[in-house]
This record gives C-alpha cells, structure tokens and sequence, in this order.
C-alpha cells in the first residue's frame, strides 16, 4: 500500500490533504504536534481537527506527534516506511509575520530547518517519492508593493495595462524587499526544495499560496484572516484592521482547489516545479470587503477598529496568477470563490464557535 506521508496533519490544508488522500485509497501517515497551540494560544490548537481526520480515516490513518524539528526523528520516521512513501506533503509551518519576530530562532528552525529535515530525509529513505511544499507568496517580500496601484472606494487594485492585471506571476523578483522574518525563513525553505528537485533529482514541487482558507481552520488574530473575521463576526468579538485603510486585497484559495492541484502534481511530478496558487482573478476581496461580506452571512454587525499601522512586509495587494500551473495541469480548475467560501465557514462552525 502506498503511503501518503503529511506533515502539518491537524491544521487547514494537512488535513484536507489527509482526508482526500486517504479517500484514494492510500495509508496516511500525519505529523503533528500541535505546535500552533503555541503559537497562537489554545484557540489556535488544532487537536480537534486531529480528531476528526482519524474519525475519518479509521485504521488507514497514523499519528505521530513528532517535532520536525528533531533531524534524528524525523530520518528515522521515514526510515520505517521507506519506499513505501509515495507522497510527502509538507505543510507545517510558523505562519505568522507577527509571532516570527518575536522568536525568530524559533521561526527559522520549524520553517527553514524542519523543511531541510524532511527533504533530507526523505532523499534518503523515499527519493521516489513526490514531495510538495507548501510555501508562501511571501518570498516576495513587499515587491508587489511597487506595483502601480490605484486606490478605490473599498479596495486596491493595479493599473489596467500593468501585465500583472490578471495576476502576479512567478517572475516578480524575490530580491532586495522587505520580507518580514516569516517571510525571509519561507525564503529559505521554498529554495531549498528547488535545490532538492535540481541537484539531486527528486521529484518537488513549491506552491506559493495566498490566503489559504477553509471551514477547518483554527482561526487566531495572528494568523487564518477569512476564518478569523468570520469567527470574530459570529462570537461578537473585536476585530482589528492593520493599516492600509482596510482596502488591501488578498486572493483567496479554499482548502479543498489547493489540493486538488497537489493531486494533479502526485499524479503527473515534475522536478523543482515552482507555482503562484491562489484564487487570483476569480476569488479575492479586501479587508472591507470581508466585512461586509461575514456581516452579511452572519446577519449581524462585527465590532471592528483601525489601526493605521500595517503589519511589517504585508502586501497592499495581492492576487497571485494560476497560469502557470493551469498550462501545466489544464484540467485543475477552482470551485470555490471568497462568498462560497466564507459561507461554508459560517455554516461548519456555527456549533463549535458559538458554543
């Protein structure tokens, strides 16, 4: 039986990636030590997702609460099931800009590091396998900053002739920008495994994702943007808008389009492949917008303020280009769009955060 390894498997896309690997038919093996617990406190901990992916799953799924961290673990982990591994979907992660500078050292050892870990150890153990890695766009640093934006009533958008209009591609620099130290480690990583897939041949790939959303996200104010305003919406909790007027825009792409696209990577690999991934043109929406959109859901009003400073390195717009993967894999498409999404939040969490 071939062995889909996931690191990250209680959080938003490790487990999607659990759930509908394992549908397929293939044992699941998932690393998790809920490390988002903490770094977001206990309403970032992901041990109710846990839950259910082994409810889903039954005996095809096997937990290990390793730390990628731990080089020694991790080889020997991946020494037990060897060539067995088919797949290894790397998604754990220190996600947030915010939490990254006040421990950098720690930051740079789970994203960089523990990324190095399980590359080399998967070279070792499963060269065969497919690994996929779920990077970030920002490797960018705050180039897309530069664009020549123009400045609407609820929302950024670039200049109509720019030829980014439909979309940044993956030749935008990621040179001489302002990263954050989130952004500098992702740097780190994202390179590393490019070097894996050309010096030693293995099959790799790197998604550069925006925002990355679904129902089964631990939503925290550091980190889980349209999860988190939707959950702050719902529970009358206060929300904080940081800089840039509310009006920056991220693309938005739900849990289950993104792996549907690693899906179409495990089945046709290539080696080293680098992707821009992300709702673009058909699923975005600015901070306002977002509001606007959970109150509408909701039905009811969310208790927000201004805070005239941005957050370090973050984007005033985003929406990333899918182009190059679509040429690529041209029967992946996206089902959901930023109201379907949101919807479907609201509609999986009512319970659990009303509780």
């Amino acid at each position: 039986m071939t062995i889909a390894l996931i690191t990250g498997s209680s959080g938003l896309i490790g487990s999607e990636a659990a759930v509908h690997f394992g549908s397929l038919g293939m044992d699941v093996v998932g690393i998790d030590n809920d490390m988002r617990q903490v770094f977001f406190g206990p309403e970032g901990s992901t041990a109710w997702n846990r839950s259910r992916v082994q409810e889903a799953l039954g005996s095809r799924y096997r937990h290990e609460e390793i730390d990628i961290r731990d080089r020694d673990a991790v080889s020997a982990l991946l020494r037990r099931f060897g060539q067995e591994i088919g797949l290894v979907v790397h998604t754990a992660a220190q996600p947030s800009h915010d939490w990254a500078a006040s421990e950098p050292l720690v930051d740079f050892d789970v994203n960089a590091a523990g990324t190095l870990n399980m590359l080399e150890a998967t070279r070792q153990h499963a060269p065969e396998a497919v690994f996929i890695f779920t990077s970030t766009n920002k490797v960018y640093g705050d180039t897309p900053n530069l664009l020549p934006l123009v400045e609407l009533d609820r929302r950024y958008e670039i200049d109509e002739s720019h030829r980014y209009r439909d979309g940044i591609r993956e030749d935008m620099t990621i040179d001489a920008s302002l990263h954050s130290v989130f952004g500098a480690s992702k740097v780190a990583a994202d390179v590393m495994v490019q070097e894996y897939g050309r010096y030693f041949e293995m099959r790799t790939a790197c998604f550069r994702g925006g925002t990355l959303t679904g129902p089964n996200h631990s939503a925290a104010e550091l980190h889980g943007f349209l999860a988190y305003v939707m959950r702050c919406t719902m529970t009358a909790t206060p929300y904080t808008v940081f800089g840039y007027k509310g009006k920056q825009v991220r693309d938005a792409i739900h849990s289950h389009d993104l792996v549907t696209a690693f899906d179409e990577v495990y089945r046709n690999p290539r080696s080293a492949a680098v992707y821009n991934i992300g709702g673009g043109r058909f699923s975005n929406c600015s901070v306002l917008e977002a509001i606007q959109l959970c109150q509408s859901i909701a039905g009811r009003e969310l208790k927000w303020t201004y805070e005239d400073r941005n957050r370090v390195g973050d984007h005033i717009w985003w929406i990333g280009s899918n182009a190059t993967f679509e040429a690529d894999y041209p029967a992946w498409s996206l089902r959901y769009d930023v109201p379907a999404i949101l919807q479907e939040i609201y509609d999986a969490n009512q319970e659990r955060w009303t509780a």
